[in-house]
């Protein structure tokens, strides 16, 4: 069998799989993604050569597009799922997260980079930058169910929209490792990142995506009303919402993570209680699990083939404390003051999920420019998204569901 044809038979099990392992892995109460990760690794395992190398290092480019294309379809449906119309009052979770957290898990980890792992500056700078995002893509045991469904938890939508908001908002600081590396450090550097990257590719990309998800959301919702003929009937255009939006944000050099986002929960809240959302959440949900298959598979194959071959002892500490330290230390800090029950915020803090996301954003900057010790970051990086599926993996489904009947008792 050519590898041609077993890749694409690999790619067709693996999608089968994903229409019946989801709901048996919650029955038995793990996360489907520690189940495709370990089938990656026994097929590696078995097969070592006849498959692609599956270390990131090999392709860099492919990795790069997959996991850009799997993240913004996944920032998408996030979206669509968030029921809940913004307000600094209501989104006061998420906010402290983004603003007060994520920030203080970037500044940790890059201590952690330069004084325990011995990275250069730039290099402590990327690896922060890169493991400070929530994954939106395994983060589905976490989050809220489909639009207007009942019962949605302060924790599930803080970690989903946590989600949503922080994949777009880690590209400053993975910029500033760029342009560090690049560069060199200087107050010219410093004013330039901040207006620039900080300022004005944020803000753009909010801008963008709050106009592409009105566009849409007046021809899908209004005109179709008027004209039946052009009345919209198919989920697929949650995708072409999504291609369409990042390719127009980018063009004009801000962040299409952040406008996909905003253009998803703005088309979430115009007609925010038509069925079609229904459609639009069913085929990006299929979409995501599709390519995730995939994905999960080859990084399983990833952790036997060699992308851990230079993790140290002091590395592996440094990946586990991120997990169960540095995350759950910054989030429940952020969450101090808040009405937030005790036990919710325990949840919040716990159930960073690392994944999908921090590979594109080690796989971007590399494709930038050369860092130092590129070999080491991947080594950490993917430890630390292993501890993460295996961790949160194993625990999401049962503390959901233990912080969900002790709210409606």
């Amino acid at each position: 069998m050519s590898q041609y044809i077993l890749l694409m038979l690999i790619a067709g099990i693996a999608s089968i799989g994903m229409a019946f392992i989801p709901s048996m892995a919650r029955k038995i109460g793990i996360s489907y993604s520690v189940i495709y990760v370990a089938v990656g690794m026994l097929i590696y395992l078995i097969w070592p050569t006849a498959l692609p190398d599956p270390r990131p290092q090999k392709d860099n480019s492919l990795v790069l597009h997959l996991t850009e294309l799997i993240v913004i379809i996944s920032l998408m449906g996030t979206a669509i799922k968030i029921d809940r119309s913004f307000s600094f009052r209501k989104w006061s979770t998420p906010i402290r997260l983004i603003l007060i957290a994520m920030i203080l898990a970037i500044l940790i980890s890059a201590l952690l980079g330069v004084f325990v792992l011995g990275l250069t500056l730039s290099a402590a700078l990327l690896l922060a930058a890169v493991l400070a995002p929530t994954d939106p893509v395994l983060a589905a045991d976490v989050q809220v169910g489909p639009p207007n469904e009942r019962g949605k938890s302060e924790p599930r939508f803080a970690l989903t929209s946590e989600a949503g908001l922080n994949d777009g908002m880690a590209f400053p600081f993975t910029w500033l490792a760029i342009l560090v590396a690049s560069q060199g450090i200087s107050a010219n550097l410093l004013w330039h990142w901040t207006w620039y990257y900080l300022f004005f590719k944020i803000a753009g990309g909010l801008v963008i995506g709050w106009l592409c998800g009105k566009l849409v959301g007046y021809l899908v919702f209004s005109i179709s009303e008027k004209y039946r003929l052009l009345k919209a009937s198919d989920g697929f255009l949650a995708i072409s919402l999504t291609l369409f939006t990042y390719a127009i944000t980018e063009s004009f050099h801000a962040y299409g993570f952040i406008a996909v986002f905003i253009a998803g929960l703005t088309l979430r809240h115009y007609e925010k209680g038509h069925e079609y959302h229904q459609q639009l959440h069913s085929f990006t949900d299929q979409m995501e699990r599709m390519l995730l298959a995939v994905l999960l598979i080859f990084f399983g194959g990833s952790l036997v083939g060699g992308v851990l071959a230079p993790l140290t002892l002091k590395m592996a500490l440094v990946s586990v404390g991120f997990v169960v330290l540095v995350r759950p230390f910054s989030s429940y800090v952020s969450l101090l003051g808040s009405s937030t029950p005790i036990k919710e915020k325990l949840a919040i803090s716990f159930f960073g999920i690392r994944g999908m996301g921090s590979i594109y954003y080690l796989a971007f900057a590399f494709g930038e420019v050369k860092f130092e010790q590129q070999d080491v970051l991947w080594a950490v990086v993917s430890a630390t998204i292993l501890i993460s599926i295996v961790l949160h993996g194993l625990t999401a489904t049962p503390v959901m569901e233990r912080l969900s009947s002790k709210k409606n008792k």
